[in-house]
């Protein structure tokens, strides 16, 4: 792996520290507060809110100025979304005020850095820094779960809000040492047009297969974050394990950080079989999965816990592979506005899901019924996604043609 690589994945990593601060807190939150299942759906929802509506203007603007610019100030704003939150929430409102903000810095991280990577890399090269760069994301959100644990035991949530704004603020400072200025890549006469007419990204089918699995996959997957930690907490607490001293955060680090390999190596599958059929197939399986694991969890944990990492790996297994190909399939100068609408499709969904599964455990209960109806919401969406793939059919790659000199394989 080569250094500008390495640079952006570490910068991605501490740029997503905070990214899992509210929801791996979520039982203390609720209880602190007295929040709803709905009204802590809402908070961790509106974190992708943010994120879906600022993407189409922030991945946008790559097409048109330098990635670096918008990287750097949206890193910022993470950091200063943390230290709002740590000194000044108090409720769901304000909650999902810094929230909001920290989805927008997201929003101006995520794509915009792996644009910065497929601006700079080509060939079956780049297919790989594009899922290592998601993997890292992954690797980001477990580290956040873990420290949003660590910190709040030694020094209570508002100080843990404070110090993992660091994190934001580090990945300022190692994006701006690691990726040189770009002159922009686009012609004059397209920079006069409008950088917010998707039409030309709506125009290609294949990219519009990839927009919508990465929706179905985004609804199962933000859902199941969001709620992991509280799933488990509930679980445990029916049937605690006899002489031992559970830590849920560390065990949802395990399991999301179980989350990278199955992504790199569900990227490597999807290069080797015919992508869409290699999707489809973890879709499905992942969907099963989804679709009776809430109904489990009167189970003994150890195995409610199994199911868990089970499930997660399956959800990341076609995370790297669908990103990947919706790059293939864009046109060099469309593709920020392409990845603009892939990723406003997929966190519309993130933003939904969390509060559709808060808003089922108020209606149906926090029981098995209830948790095993929502998270069928989770797994049946995600099998939908199939059916966009399907009729969307593939077009010839574009960016990824043939072996490239900076293959790091």
């Amino acid at each position: 792996m080569n250094y500008l690589i390495l640079s952006v994945c570490f910068a991605e990593i501490f740029s997503v520290t905070a990214s899992m601060y509210f929801p791996a807190l979520l039982p203390g939150f609720q209880a602190e507060w007295g929040l709803t299942n709905t009204a802590a759906g809402w908070i961790s929802g509106i974190y992708f809110g943010g994120y879906a509506a600022s993407v189409p203007i922030l991945v946008s603007l790559t097409d048109r100025v330098d990635t670096r610019k918008v990287y750097l100030i949206s890193a910022g704003l993470g950091a200063i979304s943390m230290l709002g939150f740590g000194l000044l929430a108090r409720g769901t409102w304000t909650a999902a005020a810094f929230r909001f903000l920290a989805g927008i810095s997201l929003a101006g991280t995520y794509m915009p850095g792996l644009k910065a990577l497929s601006d700079r890399i080509t060939g079956t090269a780049q297919s790989r820094a594009i899922s290592f760069y998601t993997a890292s994301m992954g690797i980001g959100t477990a580290l956040s779960v873990f420290i949003a644990g660590w910190l709040t035991s030694e020094f209570g949530w508002r100080w843990a809000a404070i110090f993992m704004g660091l994190g934001p603020a580090a990945g300022v400072v190692t994006f701006a040492l690691s990726v040189k200025p770009q002159k922009k890549l686009i012609s004059d006469q397209q920079m006069r047009a409008s950088f917010m007419d998707f039409r030309p990204a709506l125009r290609n089918r294949s990219a519009i297969g990839y927009m919508l699995g990465y929706a179905a996959h985004c609804w199962e997957l933000f859902g199941f974050r969001s709620w992991m930690v509280a799933f488990m907490f509930y679980s445990l607490r029916l049937t605690p394990p006899i002489n031992i001293q559970m830590n849920i955060q560390n065990l949802a680090t395990l399991i999301l950080l179980a989350g990278v390999p199955a992504s790199i190596i569900g990227n490597e599958g999807a290069l080797y079989w015919d992508r869409r059929r290699f999707i489809t197939v973890i879709m499905l399986g992942s969907g099963i999965v989804g679709s009776i694991i809430g109904f489990c969890v009167g189970l003994p944990f150890v195995i409610v816990a199994g199911l868990c990492f089970v499930y997660w790996i399956g959800i990341m297994t076609d995370s790297g592979s669908l990103t990947a190909g919706l790059v293939s399939t864009s046109k060099t100068e469309e593709t920020g506005r392409t990845m603009a609408m892939y990723s406003f499709f997929g966190l519309s969904m993130g933003f939904i899901a969390p509060l559709s599964v808060g808003a089922v455990l108020d209606l149906v209960g926090s029981g098995t019924l209830g948790w095993g109806l929502a998270f069928l919401s989770l797994g049946s969406v995600a099998m939908s996604g199939t059916i966009g793939l399907r009729i969307f059919q593939a077009e010839p790659e574009i960016n990824m043609k043939g072996n490239d000199a900076s293959d790091t394989r």
